[in-house]
């Protein structure tokens, strides 16, 4: 489900709660303002449960809702603050949202050029094969080869072919993906401005810091961020109360990242501004990566465009001097 829709929810969902509207009720109205889609679906099927009396911790547990949604939506029912956790998640939800987009803004450019290259390659090896060898056979009666250029007509192909396979492989391999997010310029920043936003949205709600970083390393798993995490929890386990100490020797959170949690007088407070801030450098970072990237974009199709041009030129003129070899 798409994360502005579900953040819209959340606070439409808000605002009804505030209104004094049951539970059920507003989930019900929502679902028939919303477009069909797994959003409407999952609330539909949540407000089917809770009007069968179903607890709401055991209702939520059987649905598909983004990460932490169940966890908070439970703490917030318990505290009796449910519209104010409600919009938190809004917020929350929505600033993913932001991010998510300009990343994938990033990724857009790279993948137009190789679905352009991979369209133009094509065409030239369609023109080698079909307006070249097969002509050479109706008007000589022999093939036509070209050995020397052959392989220029077809690395741009197999170049692309091999990239797109290894960003296939890498994408379909989860624990590749939860490394490479942590290590990629403009992904790094936006996933430390998340969990930060997480933590303090947790730590808003009144949950003990020990129980916060757990959470927080069980939604990371095994990434980077979550060992660091679980290490974090352990160390605050055993004394370490400062974050100064349970940080100390951090590799997945940089120095700056520790420091402003550590300098804030609460540390709810200090992973708010660590989201603000990490999410400044993840949209900063976006947008020169976005405008560097479009020229090296550009320079990589021209290099395929010539590469092909100057093969095919040079399987064409073989080919005419070998007509001008042969009788009529």
């Amino acid at each position: 489900m798409k994360l502005d829709e579900f953040a819209f929810f959340n606070r439409q969902l808000a605002d009804m709660l505030r209104a004094g509207l049951p539970l059920e009720g507003s989930l019900r109205q929502l679902a028939a303002s919303l477009r069909d889609g797994a959003l409407r679906q999952e609330i539909q099927q949540l407000e089917a449960d809770l009007a069968r009396g179903t607890p709401l911790a055991e209702a939520l547990a059987r649905r598909r809702f983004p990460d932490l949604f169940p966890r908070l939506l439970r703490l917030g029912a318990a505290g009796h603050d449910l519209p104010g956790l409600l919009t938190l998640l809004a917020d929350y939800y929505q600033r993913r949202h932001v991010l998510a987009t300009r990343l994938q803004a990033l990724v857009f450019y790279p993948a137009t050029v190789l679905v352009a290259a991979a369209a133009l390659s094509l065409f030239f090896v369609w023109f080698y094969h079909a307006l070249v060898a097969s002509v050479a056979v109706e008007l000589v009666g022999a093939p036509f080869t070209a050995p020397s250029t052959a392989l220029l007509v077809w690395l741009p192909v197999l170049v692309l072919v091999g990239l797109g396979g290894l960003v296939l492989a890498l994408a379909a391999l989860p624990a590749t993906r939860r490394w490479l997010r942590w290590k990629l310029p403009g992904f790094r920043e936006a996933n430390l401005a998340q969990l930060a936003a997480a933590l303090h949205l947790v730590l808003a709600r009144g949950t003990p810091l020990e129980e916060a970083l757990a959470l927080a390393a069980e939604l990371e798993g095994a990434s980077p961020a979550g060992r660091e995490l679980a290490r974090w929890r352990q160390r605050l386990a055993a004394g370490q109360g400062r974050v100064a100490e349970f940080a100390a020797g951090s590799r997945a959170f940089p120095r700056l990242f520790v420091w402003m949690v550590g300098q804030a007088a609460d540390v709810g407070e200090g992973f708010r501004r660590a989201a603000d801030l990490f999410q400044a450098r993840a949209r900063h970072r976006t947008e020169m990566l976005l405008h560097a990237g479009l020229p090296v974009a550009v320079l990589f199709l021209g290099l395929c465009i010539l590469t092909q041009l100057s093969a095919s030129a040079t399987v064409l003129l073989q080919f005419i001097n070998l007509l001008g070899g042969f009788p009529e």
